[in-house]
């Protein structure tokens, strides 16, 4: 404990040169802003960061991806409030009863509890980021290759089960990312396949485009869509919050701080999760549950808090396992890779600094949201009233830009285009992205261990399911494919029998 806290002091004077800062708060406020805005989701923004942050050093890239994050997640609140539409899914929750408060003329009122939720989530999460994963990391440095395949496994299933209204169209999409990802070379013996004798196709994928696409181009083909009308901003009263609004419902911070950290160490699901499990929870220990959905503060500090504690309870498989805990967390995965860090079971043996490294960001992008929280809210809400028409092309312009810039390859524009395509297809048709991305990050995962067990095995499977590990993951998957599938007969209706 006592080394842990000498570390993230190190950490915390590493980050504190005035240029890091300056990146910290910038970063804090571009995320503010791709939060605020409706159509813009902090995938999105992570994704676009990546690639204009490619030749920065790696500590200050990744903080400023992390300060996008958190600051995007917090945005998305802004909106919520004042024009009841979610600028982040993550903020559907916030709706309810912060569009209600506005109603009632306590937008100001509304904000500051968003703010003051937003920051003590982060904090907790923040806390149990830096107390769980040496915990964690110490314990998957048990894991084998047949642990590892059944985690691969698991984080398809369990995303693909959370994240849509029917769980097969959220395997199905899952199913497809772990096919992308076996496009090109096979690592063991450099095999093409699904190349079709296009050179530029056995390389395999680029996890940044496929993300810009993704979440970026088809985030725009929707919004293009779904036309935005001109907004209109009512005058709201003070954002600074009030002490009794903390103190009256500290045990519901408590409780969705906590539950908002564990929705995030589960792999894929994500902060729209985490937000709705605090608000519901929240609901049922309150003694005031008809204020819910009609301008409850209890019930907008539940779902701030919660999304915001997701934040870096997503962060805490990625360090340890390799595996993200939703889908700005799995770019945020591939930005690690890009610049050379190896999250995974051995980062507390190879690196142990970065994890409190990692902690210290955090606490700069929640002291970013807490500055532009109580400060500059007047100022970004105005944001909100710039037309569709301008956001789109320079989303656009960055979306190409940045996926060029990767690698230098035009191949990686089409990539995106592609992406952006299918993905806009794949949303009017009900499938969840975020399996789909998390099939695409854990493939590799799941080929590398499954043919390295085969291996150890002779051939045999028997180990994935008699190590104690291993079998209980296997037990877990099969129990979420048939309690899912069970429940899904029980929803289709009888057929009428004519008369």
């Amino acid at each position: 404990m006592f080394d842990g806290v000498i570390a993230f002091g190190h950490s915390i004077a590493h980050f504190s040169a005035p240029a890091t800062i300056f990146y910290a708060l910038l970063a804090s406020l571009v995320g503010v802003i791709i939060g605020a805005l409706p159509g813009l989701t902090a995938t999105m923004g992570l994704a676009l960061m990546t690639t204009l942050t490619i030749k920065l050093p790696p500590d200050q890239a990744l903080l400023i991806l992390i300060c996008t994050y958190v600051g995007a997640i917090y945005g998305g609140s802004r909106s919520a409030i004042l024009l009841n539409i979610p600028g982040t899914p993550a903020s559907a929750a916030s709706c309810l009863d912060g569009y209600a408060l506005a109603q009632q003329g306590l937008a100001g009122r509304a904000m500051g509890i968003a703010t003051t939720g937003s920051v003590l989530g982060t904090l907790i999460g923040m806390l149990c980021l830096a107390f769980f994963t040496p915990v964690l990391g110490t314990l998957a440095l048990r894991f084998g290759a047949y642990e590892f395949f059944w985690l691969a496994v698991f984080g398809v299933m369990i995303a693909g089960t959370l994240t849509g209204d029917d769980p097969l169209k959220g395997w199905i999409a899952g199913l497809v990312g772990l096919f992308i990802a076996t496009i090109g070379q096979e690592s063991q013996y450099a095999y093409e396949r699904f190349a079709f004798g296009v050179r530029d196709l056995a390389g395999g994928i680029s996890l940044v485009p496929a993300l810009v696409g993704a979440f970026g181009f088809a985030e725009l083909l929707t919004a293009m869509k779904e036309r935005r009308l001109p907004v209109k901003i009512n005058p709201f009263d003070s954002v600074i919050p009030k002490l009794r609004d903390v103190t009256q419902y500290w045990r519901t911070i408590i409780r969705s701080g906590l539950i908002g950290t564990g929705v995030g160490v589960v792999p894929g699901v994500g902060e729209d999760v985490a937000a709705w499990s605090s608000y519901a929870a929240a609901k049922r220990a309150s003694k005031e549950k008809e204020k819910f959905g009609k301008g409850s503060v209890e019930g907008l500090m539940a779902a701030e808090t919660g999304d915001n504690a997701c934040v870096p309870g997503a962060v805490i498989p990625v360090l340890t396992l390799a595996v993200p805990g939703s889908a700005p967390a799995a770019v945020l995965l591939a930005a690690m890779i890009i610049h050379g860090i190896r999250p995974g079971p051995m980062i507390m043996v190879e690196n142990p600094q970065f994890v409190y490294d990692v902690v210290a960001m955090m606490l700069f992008a929640t002291l970013g949201i807490l500055v532009y929280g109580l400060t500059l809210t007047r100022l970004l809400v105005q944001v909100l009233r710039v037309p569709q028409h301008l956001i789109v092309p320079i989303i656009f312009v960055l979306c190409v830009v940045g996926s060029f810039a990767l690698a230098g390859r035009l191949f990686d524009v089409y990539v995106m285009l592609v992406f952006g395509l299918v993905g806009f297809f794949l949303r009017q048709q009900g499938y969840p992205m975020a399996p789909l991305v998390l099939g695409i990050v854990l493939g590799d995962l799941l080929e590398k261990n499954l043919r390295r067990a085969l291996v150890l095995s002779d051939g045999s499977l028997v180990p994935f399911f008699a190590r104690p590990i291993a079998g209980t993951l296997a037990a877990l998957v099969i129990g979420i494919v048939v309690w899912k599938l069970w429940s899904l007969r029980r929803r289709v209706p009888a057929q009428q029998v004519p008369a």
